[in-house]
């Protein structure tokens, strides 16, 4: 499906943005140059923790607020940029007085809570691994997680203890300390937070920090083995900032609102990182997504630049623009979504709602940071991924029927010609690519041909240099010769007014080889029925034609699909056809 229509920025857009004219900024920009508006140590090197916090301080800023937090019961705290220095200075403290060194591993298991945020950048400044985890994991996937990136500190809450980490603490191999938010009750083998960090020195000199010297592991889940730990360095914070500055147009006196939980890595490069780096004022809710208060939220804390995921962003839609439309949204002037293929129905759904477009972009755990993006100052053209930032160099590369790259005269073929698909590679070199998989090195080496770094996903590049994401290099559906990708498809059925969420893949089929399955979540007021089915189908063939339009359609009130927005194919496929579901580790779940 090849979207013809386009948004053009408007003038206020234009003239007001952080990169005004996209070209000039390719042009023109450098990772060296860009290297240089960081901060640096005094002592030598780069570290995450003194860039987000310590930098604004020392550079007069240290009085605007760096966090706001919305707790789950209606109460409000706000932390300055110096009262980040001095609580993240105690944590790195009193980490040190734990025994951990530099390059050990602390993790955080945790709500959003301001607890995890100090955690996480004093953790960074004492020079530990920080590695956030989904606070709705299960005894299993934590310990897999902990021993695979040899966790020696955990910091958690006593219930997330008791349900989660109590059972398999003595299976940890390496984690030696448990640090636990709010009271402990005279528990052994605990430690109390609070009780361990406040008596700690305000002030801590944070060591020289190479800026290869590891940061972050992020997991991704994996589709049947245990999940890939991909590993960031301090140097990343340098794509973080940057990329924070370009691609969500972000300045030192938004207030910005990154819905992404710290568990994945959106919630803790944009959510923490990012923001931070610039200076800007960071929103933080502890409660779970309910389309009134999100609303309450945007408008009571004058949100200015809002991050969010296209799951949240359809949910929004069942209410339809009109409940947007009931509140001040006035300050909000950038919106942008992440985590899966955002649909050209929500982009222009935006127009309606907010009066201004949602831009989608593109990247992955293993970048670290954004890679492409629909630019503030730059026209919208719904249903595409954006084009690649300032120092990023992208390719689509031809594929050979199995799967691998082609090559012409030793070098791998890029395709020059518009809308042909192929697979999206990246030229190595930026900042915030990961650096290794834990544990994983043969893995890691297959993400790469040359200098390219293989994403894994299928798209094009139309004439205007725009990308175009197709599908997951696996989920591609090749069915009488033709080749499917899952999103044509679902972008078309989400067009439907009865269709609320649509995921689609491809079943085997003794004549065409595969054939299309969608699975379809209805809007309220429709009834799943022979007939809303039999319409469904012949709405997707008006569009899409025979050969690319579903055969089969499933209702279903449960499409799953990860915590960061994604749906999970391979899952429906596996049970649609009895295989093995691989891990299960991230699949999103309801809270009691």
């Amino acid at each position: 499906m090849h979207i013809s229509s386009m948004i053009p920025a408007n003038a206020r857009a234009r003239a007001q943005a952080n990169v005004a004219d996209y070209s000039a900024e390719c042009a023109q920009f450098s990772w060296e140059a860009a290297f240089r508006r960081l901060a640096f140590l005094p002592s030598g090197g780069i570290n995450m923790g003194y860039e987000a916090i310590d930098r604004h301080v020392l550079e007069g800023r240290g009085d605007e607020v760096a966090l706001r937090w919305l707790g789950g019961d209606g109460s409000r705290l706000e932390f300055t940029y110096r009262d980040f220095e001095a609580r993240t200075n105690q944590v790195a403290n009193a980490l040190q007085k734990l025994g951990v060194e530099s390059g050990d591993h602390v993790y955080t298991l945790l709500g959003r809570v301001p607890a995890l945020y100090f955690m996480v950048l004093g953790a960074l400044k004492a020079g530990a691994v920080v590695t956030p985890l989904f606070s709705s994991f299960g005894p299993e996937p934590v310990l897999t997680r902990l021993n695979r990136g040899k966790a020696k500190a955990l910091l958690t809450s006593r219930r997330l203890y008791d349900r989660t980490v109590a059972s398999i603490r003595e299976r940890a191999t390496d984690l030696e300390h448990v640090l636990i938010t709010d009271d402990i009750c005279g528990s052994e083998g605990l430690l109390q937070f609070d009780h361990l960090v406040e008596p700690s020195d305000t002030r801590f000199s944070i060591a020289p920090t190479d800026p290869e010297h590891p940061a972050l592991l992020h997991f991704t889940s994996g589709t049947t083995g245990v999940p890939k730990g991909a590993l960031h360095v301090h140097a990343a914070i340098c794509a973080h900032r940057e990329t924070a500055r370009v691609a969500l147009d972000l300045k030192p006196d938004d207030v910005f609102w990154c819905t992404a939980d710290p568990g994945w890595v959106t919630g803790t490069s944009y959510g923490i990182l990012a923001p931070m780096a610039l200076g800007a004022t960071v929103l933080v809710t502890e409660a779970e997504f309910d389309t009134t208060e999100w609303y309450r939220t945007l408008e009571r804390e004058r949100v200015t630049v809002w991050y969010t995921a296209p799951t949240a962003i359809r949910r929004l839609m069942r209410s339809g623009a009109s409940e947007a439309q009931r509140f001040d949204l006035s300050a909000l002037r950038f919106i942008a979504s992440v985590g899966e293929p955002l649909n050209p129905e929500a982009v222009t759904w935006g127009v309606e709602a907010f009066g201004i477009p949602i831009h989608d972009n593109w990247w992955q755990t293993e970048t670290g940071g954004i890679m492409i993006a629909n630019l503030a100052a730059c026209d919208v053209f719904p249903g595409s991924m954006g084009r690649p930032l300032p120092g990023i160099t992208a390719a689509v590369l031809r594929r050979r029927e199995d799967g691998e790259i082609a090559r012409t005269g030793g070098e791998v073929e890029q395709i020059s010609d518009p809308d042909e698909e192929g697979e999206l590679a990246l030229r190595a070199g930026w900042p915030s690519m990961f650096r290794s998989y834990v544990d994983n090195q043969e893995r890691y080496d297959k993400c790469f041909r040359d200098d390219w770094y293989l994403t894994g996903d299928i798209v094009r590049r139309d004439r205007n240099g725009y990308y175009w994401f197709v599908a997951r290099g696996d989920d591609v559906i090749k069915t009488s010769g033709h080749l499917v990708g899952p999103f044509e498809v679902e972008s078309a059925l989400l067009e439907h007014p009865a269709v609320a969420e649509a995921a689609v893949i491809g079943i085997p089929d003794p004549i065409a080889g595969n054939v299309v399955k969608a699975f379809v979540s209805l809007r309220d007021g429709y009834d799943p029925s022979d007939s809303m089915r039999q319409d469904l189908m012949a709405f997707a063939r008006h569009r899409l034609g025979a050969v690319i339009a579903p055969r089969s359609i499933e209702f279903s009130n449960d499409i799953p699909k990860t915590r960061s927005g994604k749906v999970l194919r391979r899952l429906l496929r596996a049970r649609t056809l009895g295989l093995p579901e691989g891990d299960l580790s991230t699949l999103e779940v309801s809270h009691p």
